[in-house]
């Protein structure tokens, strides 16, 4: 199980995503996100999965647990196995992503007994994906699975899922019991939970856009903006998960709309541009980092919910690039993965100058 390995060997280390929603003037639905993972190199690959797609799902014990078929093809990220997706977007306009959720959710234990309706977390969102084509059909069948990690050592997640019609959940397994979170602001981090992380946003009422306005602090002493975006002063500006879900919330709020689709996937990309963690920042003084990783910010996603549009770009390669899942006949298709970048190598255009 070489993904356990790599997450149970660093499990402090930057277990960072950042996810916001926006939505253009013609009505269509932009999910987006970062993934982070600053302990090693997770070995992300694209994968097309067609209909008809059977797989089997992983326990503790091995590969033994629930059997599913994809009734939806679907495209996505994996993480050090093929299986493992953990973002992705359905032919149906069904988006599902995994976000790391340590310390606050907890699972069911394994009970060998289910193992045929049983899976580990990060299988979920393949078999959402697989499955369903709304959120409505997503709440209504969740209870027919059971989800569990893959060892002991291993963090906890929670999910976000939306639909092209906007309608969007948060799912967080609290117990053992799946917790359901209409999330209408359209933004996840990490922990603590959605609902502590919105109770949170009340602690920062005083900022707005814009400037403030100059303040005569006494008579003859007026203090006045050094520059722009001094409505926000006071915006934390840490890579914690609370830190993040409140400057993701309202860099997201105060974003022009766009009247389409693909003019607000490129804004979510500029808008995660301030998510991005450099390597360093979340190791300890003088612990060894990891070689080969540029940026503990692997790779961002956008995608769009109507026009069935997957975008990338990675941490070696910041060309955004494009999987049109109208373009894949998901019938025929075979499973296909590959990796994300061809060369990990940040391309550079030099401009001579005769």
């Amino acid at each position: 199980m070489a993904v356990a390995a790599v997450f149970a060997a660093f499990p402090n280390i930057s277990e960072a995503c950042t996810g916001i929603t926006l939505q253009s003037g013609d009505g269509t639905y932009v999910l987006a996100r970062t993934c982070e993972w600053g302990g090693s190199y997770l070995d992300s690959r694209y994968v097309v999965v067609p209909r008809g797609y059977t797989q089997t799902a992983f326990t503790p014990e091995g590969m033994n647990g629930v059997k599913f078929t994809s009734k939806y093809g679907y495209v996505g990220i994996s993480v050090m196995q093929d299986q493992f997706v953990t973002e992705g977007l359905n032919e149906a306009g069904l988006s599902v992503g995994l976000f790391f959720f340590p310390g606050y959710g907890k699972y069911e234990e394994y009970c060998k007994a289910d193992s045929s309706s049983t899976l580990v977390d990060v299988q979920f969102a393949p078999w959402i994906l697989g499955n369903f084509s709304t959120v409505d059909d997503v709440i209504a069948n969740i209870d027919k699975v059971h989800v569990v990690a893959l060892t002991p050592e291993t963090n906890t997640a929670h999910w976000r899922v939306a639909d092209a019609s906007g309608k969007q959940i948060v799912i967080e397994i609290v117990d053992g019991v799946p917790q359901i979170h209409e999330n209408k602001l359209g933004v996840l981090t990490n922990s603590p939970g959605f609902e502590w992380q919105m109770t949170n946003l009340n602690n920062y009422v005083n900022l707005f856009p814009g400037n403030a306005k100059p303040n005569e602090l006494v008579k003859g002493v007026t203090l006045s903006s050094f520059g722009a975006g001094t409505g926000f002063r006071g915006i934390p500006g840490d890579v914690t998960p609370p830190s993040r879900f409140v400057r993701a919330a309202f860099y997201k709020a105060t974003a022009p709309q766009y009247e389409t689709g693909f003019e607000t996937v490129k804004e979510t990309f500029q808008i995660l541009n301030n998510f991005d963690i450099p390597i360093g920042v979340e190791h300890t003084a003088g612990q060894s980092l990891p070689e080969n990783v540029p940026s503990a910010t692997q790779w961002t996603t956008s995608s769009d919910l109507q026009s069935l549009r997957f975008y990338y770009r990675t941490a070696w390669n910041s060309t955004i690039r494009c999987i049109d899942l109208k373009t894949i006949d998901f019938s025929k298709v075979k499973f296909h993965t590959a990796p994300l970048d061809k060369v990990q190598d940040q391309p550079v255009e030099y401009i001579k100058i005769k």
